[in-house]
């Protein structure tokens, strides 16, 4: 059974009305990015960042997977797939997918602030409690923050993730700009003579000199169209 390597992005949940950061009236143009995504927004303002990511814990409980979600949980049925994502939404879970790398956190698991990646101190939110209270301490007595990876901070599964891309005998990217470093330096890591496909309405330069076939589409009519071409390898 070949190894399929998906990478994808905020495309990949744009259909199931999660909102992006980044596009056009995405969620960036409406929060600074330095005041609710990079530690020193914390530090000045923890009640304004909890109260951001509460209020994206609700949007994302009332979203639902999409059909590009559940192609993708599909392929495991042919392929050993493995997703990593640069999504902290969990809509690749709830669709079915088993192997996730999630690159950039999780945005139903909070932490500790002093030690954020500490096993012990994180815990996942349920959807009938998805709320943080401001001043709610973690298991330490730091205040409890997103386990979200911020602006500024390492990529601890990023290691992880290329590992996973090395082995690749098919890699796919699916709505990602690959503006985002590290994250989009992981392409280099495919070995040569895997192919790969770019999923995407709009046009993405791939940081890498090999060849890419595109298919300029949304996330799920994308992956409807590399069915096609999966079948035919």
């Amino acid at each position: 059974m070949k190894k399929l390597v998906v990478l994808t992005g905020a495309g990949m949940s744009a259909e199931s009305g999660f909102e992006t950061f980044r596009d056009a009236g995405g969620l960036w143009e409406r929060y600074p990015v330095e005041a609710v995504a990079t530690p020193e927004g914390w530090e000045r303002d923890p009640a304004l960042v909890t109260d951001f990511y509460n209020g994206l814990r609700r949007q994302l409980i009332a979203a639902r997977p999409n059909e590009g979600h559940r192609i993708l949980a599909e392929l495991e049925e042919r392929f050993r797939v493995t997703v990593i994502t640069q999504n902290v939404d969990d809509l690749h879970e709830r669709a079915g997918s088993s192997h996730v790398i999630h690159l950039h956190g999780e945005l139903m698991k909070v932490c500790s602030s002093r030690t954020p990646d500490a096993p012990c101190y994180i815990r996942r939110l349920s959807e009938e409690h998805p709320d943080v209270a401001h001043g709610q301490l973690a298991g330490d007595g730091s205040l409890l923050r997103p386990w979200i990876v911020w602006f500024g901070e390492a990529v601890p599964r990023l290691a992880e993730a290329a590992d996973e891309i090395a082995q690749a005998d098919l890699f796919v990217i699916i709505g990602t700009s690959l503006n985002v470093y590290p994250a989009a330096g992981l392409v280099r890591h495919v070995p040569d003579g895997s192919p790969v496909w770019l999923i995407d309405p709009q046009e993405v330069r791939v940081p890498a000199s090999r060849p890419v076939e595109t298919i300029r589409e949304v996330a799920s009519r994308g992956l409807q169209i590399l069915l096609q071409r999966l079948s035919e390898i």
